[in-house]
């Protein structure tokens, strides 16, 4: 054990100070004292430009792996940055992308339970929008008829309008692989059609 050690010890320093920003960005994002999104986003900004000045400033690591290490760091923060505080702000908001799994696999146990399917429906796809909010409303209270009847009719029509839209391409999709001939056939009907005069 102590030969190991011994033998890797030059990369522990690296490694050691890379996890201090793992460990810091860790205890921002937990949050404990309950900041507001606005806070903690401040706080996070703080850390990330300790993390560009490792990587990039006139001061920055002599060591290639921490540069490496830290670029990825941002890289990856910064494709989370857009929805990464929301959870401070809104309640019921899932904080982390296993929390969020789980609400997804919660969905998909019950839909499985109820038709007998061992994979989703491909409903889940075309009207997923829809039943997720509501499945997740609906496992906190019962709702009301009241709740259920739109609210704007003008929303409730454009939703239907995006849903119905969803539905034709799923539907077009099943065509052309039960029939490509066929389906690839009146296409090129449909275009002749639109560019030849009548």
């Amino acid at each position: 054990m102590q030969k190991g050690l011994s033998a890797t010890a030059p990369l522990w320093p690296p490694i050691e100070k890379t996890f201090g920003f793992v460990e810091r960005a860790q205890a921002l994002l937990d949050n404990p004292t309950g900041l507001p999104g606005r806070v903690v986003r401040w706080a996070y900004q703080g850390l990330l430009a300790d993390l560009s000045r490792e990587r990039y400033g006139p001061f920055c690591s002599a060591d290639p792996w921490v540069r490496e290490t830290v670029g990825h760091f941002i890289k990856v923060t910064s494709s989370y940055w857009p929805g990464l505080f929301f959870c401070y702000d809104v309640a019921d908001v899932p904080r982390t992308n296993n929390d969020l799994e789980q609400f997804f696999g919660s969905y998909r146990y019950h839909e499985r339970r109820t038709n007998g399917r061992k994979a989703s429906t491909p409903a889940t796809v075309v009207r997923g929008s829809v039943r997720l909010i509501t499945s997740a409303v609906s496992r906190v209270r019962p709702l009301s008829a009241e709740e259920l009847r739109p609210v704007s009719l003008v929303a409730w029509r454009r939703l239907r309008r995006e849903l119905d839209k969803c539905q034709e391409t799923r539907r077009q999709q099943r065509r052309f692989r039960h029939n490509p001939s066929a389906y690839l056939a009146n296409v090129e009907e449909r275009l002749l059609k639109a560019i030849l005069p009548t």
